[in-house]
Formats: structure tokens, C-alpha cells, sequence
């Protein structure tokens, strides 16, 4: 969806604050910045880095940042800038199961070749009737030992964080529940994380249970972490949570928007 549309959406469902968190994309910040101030929403400026971390791809989220920054916006063109190769890849893959025509039909999901993912190969497969829905992609492709799994090394997780603080903003760890980490990974990432500057834990999100709440909020106090609450809505047909729908942060906590509230862009 555009930035408008999404503004628009979150509007109507009773958003007062938003923050657009493209992958490694911060291209949209102003029209969507605009958009909140058009429909009297608060804004904060957002992006969602891909970091490698234990071998295992995790996503930093970036908040309160300026999106003018050009250490920021050459650091995630760089992170963007394996994608078409990897993605060309993973068509070929697909091509040996008989599934053929895949990067073109997963480009016309996206349409700018440095931002194709898994999300838009899943896109094609359900569009041309492969799988019934994305869950059904992600059990029999596009994941390791599956047809179109391709490896990508990411940034480092030292990189994504020093980008985002040293343009204003604060790191913050995206759903931490997703990485099947075991607990001593689980715990170096956190400890990594905050070593390196980072302030924020996503403890209420899309895809976190009731359980994992109570999980990452435990967390966010160990760690003397801010805590965020995103819904990390990507499309009306494939997001587990639309935006404005989720439960409120418990109450212990210290939200993100406390933590970035001289970085809010106030309703008008």
C-alpha cells in the first residue's frame, strides 16, 4: 500500500500515532509524514533494518530518526543491494521444481528490483494459485531446505544500530519472538544489542501471543529497554494484526513514544 493509503487506514481505525517501518527503506518518510499531518495523526519517522546475527536474519527497527541522513540512507542502499541477485537466484531455484516466471512475477509485487524479498515471491505463488495463502508458501518454499531458499548476509548488527543513533533516532529489536534462537542466543542478541547502543524491545506486536507479551516485557526490564507496539501491518490479505488493533503496552513499562517524544511530529 502507498504511504497515503496506510496513513488513511490507520486514521480510520483509530491511530493517533503511526510510523512507516519500510525494509531498508526510508524513501517514503516524507510522504507519509505528510499524510499523518493531513488526517491530524502524530508521526514518527521509521524504517526496519535486516541484520545477520548468530546466522540468523533479525530485524532492527529504526524510530525518531532524520530521514535526511546520508550515512543512514547509503547504509540500507548498501544492505538493499544484494536483493535482485539473491532474488534471481531463488527464481532459478523455483524454475527446477517447474515453477517458472518466478522473478518477474515476484517483481511485479514491488516493482524496484533492490527491494524484492521472500514476501513478493510468496505474492506470485499464491497469485498463480501454487499455495492457497502465504502460510502455506513459507511450509514448502522459501525456507531452508526448501525449493527458492536463498542465504543473504545482511548488515551487521553493530552497523544497523550505530546508522540509526547517529541519525537521532533509537534502535529498537523487532518481533524477538519470530528468531528460534535458543536462550544463550536469545540473550548475546539482547546483550549485543544494548552494548551497541540500542534502547528498544518490540514486546507488543503482530506476531507475539498473549504469552510472549508477558515474555518481552520481563526482557525489556532485565534489559532497561524501552518497550515499542507495532503491528507490523504489510498488506490487508497477508498481516496477522491490523493497524490500531492490538492491546495496550503493560503498564510497567516505558513506551518508545515516551523515550522519542521531542522526536514526534505533532498532530497539527
Amino acid at each position: 500500500m502507498t504511504p497515503e493509503a496506510l496513513a488513511a487506514r490507520a486514521k480510520a481505525n483509530g491511530v493517533e500515532l503511526w510510523a512507516l517501518t519500510d525494509h531498508d527503506e526510508i524513501g517514503g518518510q516524507h510522504r507519509a509524514a505528510a499524510a499523518a499531518r493531513s488526517l491530524g495523526m502524530a508521526y514518527l519517522t521509521g524504517t526496519e533494518i535486516s541484520v545477520t546475527f548468530a546466522g540468523t536474519t533479525v530485524h532492527i527497527v529504526g524510530l525518531g530518526f532524520d530521514p535526511d541522513n546520508a550515512a543512514l540512507a547509503e547504509g540500507l542502499a548498501a544492505t538493499r543491494g544484494g536483493r535482485s541477485e539473491r532474488a534471481q537466484e531463488m527464481a532459478a531455484q523455483l524454475a527446477q521444481v517447474g515453477i517458472h516466471g518466478a522473478y518477474e512475477g515476484a517483481l511485479q509485487f514491488v516493482g524496484n528490483p533492490q527491494l524484492i524479498s521472500r514476501t513478493h515471491f510468496a505474492r506470485f505463488l499464491v497469485e498463480t494459485q501454487v499455495c492457497r495463502d502465504t502460510s502455506e508458501v513459507f511450509r514448502k518454499f522459501l525456507i531452508e531446505g526448501k525449493p527458492g531458499y536463498v542465504p543473504h548476509r545482511w548488515a551487521s548488527l553493530g552497523d544497523a544500530v550505530r546508522w540509526i543513533t547517529e541519525a537521532g533516532g533509537m534502535a529498537v529489536i523487532a518481533h524477538p519472538a519470530r528468531y528460534k534462537f535458543t536462550a544463550n542466543e536469545e540473550y548475546a542478541l539482547f546483550s549485543e544489542f544494548k552494548a551497541h547502543g540500542g534502547t528498544g524491545v518490540e514486546v507488543v506486536t503482530g506476531s507475539h501471543t498473549a504469552a510472549e507479551y508477558v515474555t518481552y516485557a520481563a526482557m525489556a526490564e532485565e534489559f532497561g529497554l524501552a518497550a515499542s507496539r507495532g503491528s507490523d501491518f504489510h498488506s490487508p490479505d497477508e498481516s496477522h494484526t491490523d493497524l490500531g488493533t492490538l492491546p495496550f503496552l503493560p503498564g510497567q513499562l516505558t513506551p518508545v513514544w515516551e523515550a522519542l517524544a521531542d522526536r514526534i511530529q505533532p498532530a497539527p
